[in-house]
């Protein structure tokens, strides 16, 4: 049976038109998968899917996510960290131990309610353990640690909005999710901390309100805390739990672009 997947040109250019036709049409694509962004079932069959490519030095490993999630792309990874991980993503897991700079960022779109106004949120969840640059990741998940020494906040609950966080931003452009922007090293040009393979499509409701405010809220939690959620109340229950639970920072930005 046909798969409902999408291969971009990048994995197309990576794997032949040969092996991703093949894909195509549901010879060589599983059904049922692991997603490699947040960790939840998905079925090929039944929801869109994203191929995503993991390239090592010698080494290539195809990996099925959620298009909800992230975009079909093709993620640099290095090569003996592919090695250790081959059985774990033919398997449909995400590879382990990746380092930040190579770590996939799961980002999703929603609107929150606080004090009875619909705020833009963005929730980033990493594939996986996030180790500091230039560790070995013996010391565990550092995701949030890193990203408070960049200015995120604890969020304690979801009744506030949280604090600007400077010289960060969100470009979106003509109605598209773009990136998200941190400061350049030595008050440089703002570079990218996240940014889609593909423009990411948001909706209308979410554009207006982006446009109205011309701030996004940024919430980012641990891999595993959130998922894919299918409805903006279950994701809001979900952020509710990583808030009580500790395990959410957040940041509001401004909007760059329309």
């Amino acid at each position: 049976m046909p798969r409902m997947l999408d291969v971009s040109e990048d994995v197309r250019a990576e794997i032949g038109d040969a092996e991703a036709d093949r894909l195509l049409i549901g010879d060589n694509a599983p059904g049922s998968y692991d997603c490699t962004s947040c960790r939840t079932p998905g079925d090929s069959e039944q929801e869109r899917t994203s191929t995503v490519l993991f390239v090592g030095d010698e080494t290539a490993v195809l990996a099925f996510a959620h298009a909800t999630c992230i975009p079909s792309q093709v993620v640099q990874v290095a090569e003996e960290q592919l090695q250790g991980a081959v059985r774990s993503i033919t398997g449909g897991e995400a590879p382990e131990g990746l380092s930040p700079e190579q770590a996939v960022l799961g980002v999703t779109s929603g609107l929150v309610l606080i004090d009875d106004e619909l705020h833009p949120a963005l929730v980033v969840e990493p594939t996986g353990a996030i180790a500091r640059p230039g560790t070995d990741g013996s010391r565990g998940d550092e995701f949030l640690q890193l990203l408070r020494e960049q200015g995120f906040h604890p969020a304690a609950g979801m009744d506030q909005v949280p604090a600007v966080l400077h010289g960060w931003s969100i470009l979106l452009a003509m109605g598209r999710l773009h990136a998200v922007l941190q400061p350049g090293t030595g008050g440089g040009a703002p570079v990218a901390w996240w940014q889609a393979h593909a423009p990411l499509q948001v909706t209308e409701g979410w554009r207006t309100a982006a446009n109205k405010s011309q701030t996004v809220l940024v919430y980012a939690a641990p891999a595993g805390t959130i998922g894919q959620q299918p409805r903006e109340d279950l994701l809001r229950d979900a952020l509710d739990k990583a808030a009580a639970d500790g395990l959410l920072v957040a940041a509001a930005m401004p909007l760059a672009g329309t």
